[in-house]
């Protein structure tokens, strides 16, 4: 007597059943391809066929067949995880250690205080602009009003890739030593007004001591517009140190020099940590230094194409690891280059 599609279906699943029980993982994924495959499998096959039969038969055939496909699938999946666990060896575990801590990530606290820094100065309406580290010695001094007679210019201060000393032709190639090319930069691309942050890496010869490093983010302020004054500038900054620090921090402007400025002023905030008392960090002096700032000199705008008898404006450069030191209390600025997470931890959190 002649055997239904399906009666011979029952009878092969029942022999792919006892083969699936003893497979390895090789022949497991045969078995599934060749029972249940969307385009060739057994079952697949004639669950598409269903159409060829009458109505009648139709819905008796499917049930069955999605019976057995649901057992197939059940069996694969028991032989599968039976394969997976029996070849797994046994874990080697200590049960009696203490449990491991997992690090999270966190920022920075020197990427915190620049975004922080950029937030204050967001509010008086600096946008945040970022420039070349491989500069220039046209850009990183002549346009700045720094001669290449200046000390910063030799190679004792400064990093040059190619080019170096003896300069002259304002071509040779260095790494920055400061943010402010980025000021002859945006006054040669822009006309004012300009007010602009920048951060960024900058580079020198320094001894890598408790107060210095050869590589630091500085962040470079410039203010470029009608009838700017220094009543302005030192408004800024006033704004700045009580937003950042707190509102009765008290600020103190020094008179300084600096060629790219004129006049120029040197700031200095009161110690966070004495409250201007006097303690070690400070010197006994009650205040800390924290950036150079002044007047745009008058030559820099002419060597950058700027109307020196129209425009006036401000800037200031400051080192975000000092600022973050002054705020945390941090003693020596090489911690914030050791990666020591146990050190870093402390600062999780906030910005």
């Amino acid at each position: 007597m002649p055997t239904s599609p399906l009666d011979e279906l029952v009878a092969g699943v029942a022999e792919a059943m006892e083969e699936i029980a003893a497979a390895d993982e090789t022949r497991l994924a045969e078995l599934r391809t060749e029972w249940l495959g969307r385009k060739a499998g057994r079952l697949t096959r004639l669950l598409r066929g269903l159409t060829d039969f009458a109505p009648d038969e139709r819905r008796g055939i499917g049930a069955r067949a999605n019976q057995l496909k649901r057992e197939l699938e059940t069996a694969l999946s028991a032989r599968d995880a039976a394969l997976r666990t029996s070849g797994a060896p046994a874990p080697d575990v200590d049960w009696t250690m203490p449990g491991r801590e997992w690090w999270r990530g966190a920022v920075h606290p020197v990427t915190a205080v620049i975004d922080e820094i950029c937030d204050v100065f967001r509010e008086l309406g600096f946008t945040r602009v970022t420039g070349p580290e491989a500069e220039t010695e046209e850009y990183n001094f002549t346009k700045l009003n720094i001669s290449l007679n200046h000390p910063a210019a030799d190679e004792h201060d400064t990093f040059y890739l190619q080019g170096g000393p003896p300069m002259g032709s304002g071509r040779a190639l260095l790494l920055r030593t400061h943010t402010s090319p980025m000021q002859a930069r945006t006054m040669e691309r822009f006309t004012p007004p300009i007010r602009i942050v920048v951060p960024g890496l900058v580079y020198r010869r320094d001894a890598f001591d408790p107060s210095h490093a050869p590589a630091f983010e500085q962040i470079e302020g410039l203010a470029v517009d009608d009838g700017v004054t220094f009543v302005e500038f030192k408004a800024a900054i006033d704004f700045f140190v009580k937003r950042f620090f707190t509102a009765d921090t008290a600020v103190r402007f020094r008179p300084s020099f600096f060629p790219f400025t004129e006049p120029s002023a040197e700031v200095d905030v009161q110690c966070q940590l004495c409250r201007g008392s006097g303690c070690t960090t400070c010197k006994q002096t009650g205040f800390l230094e924290i950036m150079g700032a002044g007047m745009v000199h008058p030559a820099v705008f002419e060597h950058c194409g700027i109307d020196a008898e129209r425009y006036t404006g401000y800037a200031f450069g400051m080192g975000a690891a000092r600022i973050a030191m002054l705020r945390h209390g941090i003693p020596d600025i090489r911690l914030l280059y050791q990666a020591d997470m146990r050190f870093l931890d402390q600062f999780r959190g906030g910005r």
